[in-house]
């Protein structure tokens, strides 16, 4: 169960701290109400996870078998009996399977068996399946939650996918100006160090190639190093931040960034608001679904604007990175009563563009990438003719 850190006043007006176990927000309130404090201010502590993530697409199969079993009247002991059991499941999964089981017949309620294995299973199906325990429909929730960690792995795989070609074009490019650099041009150190005069192109490339063949280990380390070092920036959340909210600002790649953060942030909100989850422990969880540590961030401020009487559309609309479209629905579905609805059929409007989103960045990719390999073999095949056809020049003349 969540532990939450809060700030609240008592009936003398007095400020109390303190750390309280809640299911949600909500019930946290409800607690601290009945002990005649009003609610303030709260945030979840993040405790540390054990264990391993099991993937989405083995998430969406273990929800599928499980929700279908439960539909076909198994008793829920039963139906995990049956999943852990089945040889087609990786080890790491059987273990999990056959822990949940293990705390059942202990007692636990499955979404409590959950969350004692932490890392195994995100928050946001925590939430859903003791929102399901709630109000009796856990088989229609996890069939409800196949579906969207299906889709959730389509839309990921085919970001990995699309990535596949762009990585295939950079790695050559890299191959083939160390294959020159290393092999071609010292073939022609000895005719170019004849010349009285080498163009400025031909200078820098033999240089450079003397210099990578004698001290390859020199940039293998300097690359490594980088590579730690990026990897250690990026930890730091200011940093993280500040590239996220560049990338942001990139033209077109941008705007498609915020389509695709848009359409993760839409289909988990709409996703657990009509599972029935309260407004602000939804919006905590769809917030740790963006991808983007700037746009994450902001949903502190909203969470409190949340609480303090705000509506959802007026929050989102002063959300930077965010599309306008999503709030624009939000504020009709709350003018007519429909904002189920609305988030339903906005999720799946910005998931369709999310998906044309990665196409087009895709598309964009493999020009600049085509371009770029052109003008790394044109730069070297005008470095080595230069320098001979001069030589022929001034032979004739």
């Amino acid at each position: 169960m969540p532990q939450y850190r809060y700030k609240a006043r008592n009936l003398q007006g007095e400020e109390l701290k303190g750390i309280m176990m809640a299911p949600e927000e909500q019930e946290l309130h409800e607690k601290l109400r009945m002990d005649g404090k009003l609610l303030i201010d709260c945030r979840e502590i993040k405790q540390k996870r054990v264990g391993r993530n099991i993937k989405n697409s083995e998430l969406s199969e273990f929800c599928r078998e499980l929700g279908t079993l439960l539909a076909s009247g198994v008793t829920l002991v039963r139906a995990l009996a049956i999943i852990s059991k089945e040889e087609a499941i990786r080890p790491h999964v059987r273990k999990v399977c056959s822990n949940l089981l293990a705390m059942l017949q202990q007692g636990y309620v499955l979404s409590d068996a959950m969350e004692e294995e932490s890392k195994a299973f995100p928050s946001l199906m925590t939430y859903m399946v003791r929102s399901a325990e709630a109000s009796g429909n856990l088989d229609r929730v996890l069939l409800q939650m196949s579906l969207y960690y299906q889709k959730k792995h389509k839309l990921a795989a085919k970001l990995n996918n699309a990535m596949i070609y762009p990585k295939i074009l950079m790695s050559m490019l890299i191959g083939s100006v160390l294959l020159v650099m290393t092999f071609v041009m010292p073939q022609f150190s000895e005719l170019f160090s004849a010349m009285d005069y080498l163009p400025w192109a031909t200078e820098f490339l033999m240089n450079f190639s003397e210099l990578l063949i004698k001290c390859w280990p020199l940039f293998l380390g300097v690359y490594a190093v980088w590579i730690l070092m990026w990897s250690l920036l990026m930890r730091m959340p200011g940093l993280k931040r500040q590239r996220d909210c560049l990338v942001m600002k990139v033209p077109v790649i941008g705007k498609h960034q915020k389509t695709i953060c848009t359409a993760r942030f839409a289909q988990t909100l709409s996703t657990l608001y009509v599972a029935g989850v309260p407004m602000v422990t939804s919006l905590q969880i769809a917030s740790k679904t963006i991808g983007n540590t700037y746009v994450e961030c902001q949903f502190d401020n909203a969470l409190r604007q949340i609480r303090s009487g705000k509506s959802l559309s007026e929050v989102l609309a002063e959300v930077r990175g965010f599309h306008r479209k999503l709030a624009d629905s939000i504020l009709i579905g709350e003018e007519t009563g429909s904002l189920e609805t609305m988030l339903v059929s906005t999720s799946e409007t910005l998931e369709y563009e999310a998906e044309v989103a990665i196409e087009k960045m895709v598309s964009y990719m493999e020009p600049i990438m085509l371009i770029l390999m052109g003008l790394a073999v044109g730069f070297v095949m005008i470095a080595v003719i230069m320098p001979i056809y001069s030589s022929y020049n001034l032979i004739g003349g």
